[in-house]
C-alpha cells in the first residue's frame, strides 16, 4: 500500500480550520443582521457583505486544501482522489460564483449542489478492500462517510425548504466534510507506520 506524504496531513488538517474560522471571523464581522442557525455559510460571502473577503477567502483556501490532498491521497481509490478534488474545484467555483445579496441564484446553486454530491461520493469512492489498507479507506467506513454526508445534505436542502435551520444544518455536514479526509489521511499515516513505512 502506498504511503501519504506528510504534507497530506497539514492540508487535510487545515481545510476545516479555514472553513470554520472563515465563518466564525466573517459572521462577527456582519454582525446582529447575520442569524447563523437560518442562514447559509454562503450568505457570508455576498457581494456587499461586511465580511465577504474573509468567508471568500476560507472558501478558497478550502479548495486548495482539498486539491492538495487529493493528490498526497495515493492509497485511496482513483476515483475517490479524483472526487475530493471535484469538491477543491467546487469550493474555489463558490468563491467566484457568490451567492447574490438577496434572493437564489441558479449559477452558485449549481455550484455547491455538485460541491455537497462530490464531497459526500468520495469517501465510497475512494474505498478499496483488503486487509492492508488503512481503516478509513475500507469499504464499511467510507459507506457509513458517505451515507451520513447524504443524510446531512437531506437535512440541509429540507430545512432550506422549510425555512428551518438551513444554516446549523449546512455547518454540520460541511464541518463532517471537510474533516473526513483528514480522518482518512491520519488512517492513513497511522498504517504506513504500523508497517515500518512512513510517508
Amino acid at each position: 500500500m502506498r504511503s501519504v506524504p506528510l504534507w497530506a496531513l497539514v492540508s487535510s488538517g487545515c481545510a476545516p480550520v479555514s472553513l470554520i474560522m472563515g465563518w466564525l471571523v466573517a459572521a462577527s464581522l456582519q454582525g446582529s443582521p447575520y442569524d447563523p442557525a437560518a442562514q447559509t455559510i454562503s450568505v457570508l460571502a455576498a457581494p456587499g457583505r461586511s465580511g465577504s473577503w474573509v468567508m471568500t477567502a476560507a472558501f478558497i483556501a478550502l479548495g486548495f486544501c482539498h486539491l492538495l490532498t487529493a493528490w498526497g491521497l495515493r492509497p485511496a481509490a482513483p476515483a475517490g482522489r479524483v472526487a475530493l478534488a471535484a469538491g477543491g474545484v467546487a469550493a474555489l467555483a463558490v468563491a467566484m460564483v457568490p451567492a447574490p445579496s438577496s434572493g437564489g441564484s441558479l449559477s452558485h446553486g449549481s455550484v455547491t449542489t455538485v460541491g455537497f454530491v462530490v464531497l459526500a461520493a468520495w469517501p465510497v469512492l475512494a474505498a478499496r478492500a483488503g486487509t492492508a489498507v488503512p481503516w478509513a479507506l475500507r469499504p464499511l467506513p467510507s459507506l457509513g462517510a458517505t451515507g451520513v454526508m447524504a443524510v446531512g445534505a437531506a437535512w440541509f436542502l429540507a430545512e432550506l425548504h422549510l425555512h428551518g435551520v438551513a444554516g446549523v444544518a449546512e455547518r454540520a455536514v460541511t464541518t463532517l466534510q471537510s474533516v473526513w479526509p483528514f480522518v482518512v489521511v491520519l488512517s492513513c499515516l497511522r498504517g504506513s507506520l504500523r508497517d515500518g513505512c512512513p510517508g
